[in-house]
């Protein structure tokens, strides 16, 4: 059974991933939030297990991803504006945490942040 599920996106906290559940599930998708329950019981578990994985049947992902690009938020800059992707100049960056090394996927929190164009997937360090 959940091995045909693929996962549409991570969120840190119980509530942004609320909205966007209810959403596809008022749609007839049925979905499931994995790693839920971990984050609401301690949420400072989140970064270090990769958020709430929001997460559908492979049957229902290309419905359940035009659903979720419609109603998902982009990565903000610190004055609330949108990250521009320098590759294609679309305005729909997410926060992009890979945890490839040892070191990182024990202190995530020393991990670089990334962001990544949900329109041409380019991957770009953040601005400091």
């Amino acid at each position: 059974m959940g091995k045909d599920l693929i996962t549409l996106g991570s969120f840190e906290f119980l509530a942004d991933v609320q909205i966007i559940k209810g959403k596809l599930e008022s749609e007839g998708i049925s979905v499931t939030l994995k790693d839920a329950n971990t984050v609401g019981v301690e949420p400072f578990a989140s970064n270090a297990i990769g958020g709430i994985k929001l997460q559908v049947h492979q049957e229902d992902k290309e419905r359940a991803q035009e659903i979720f690009d419609q109603v998902r938020n982009y990565a903000v800059d610190e004055d609330g504006e949108l990250i521009v992707c320098p590759n294609c100049k679309a305005e729909k960056s997410e926060v992009l945490y890979q945890r490839k090394t040892i070191f990182y996927k024990l202190f995530p929190f020393f991990e670089p942040k990334k962001y990544r164009c949900a329109n041409c997937q380019f991957i770009r360090k953040a601005e400091k």
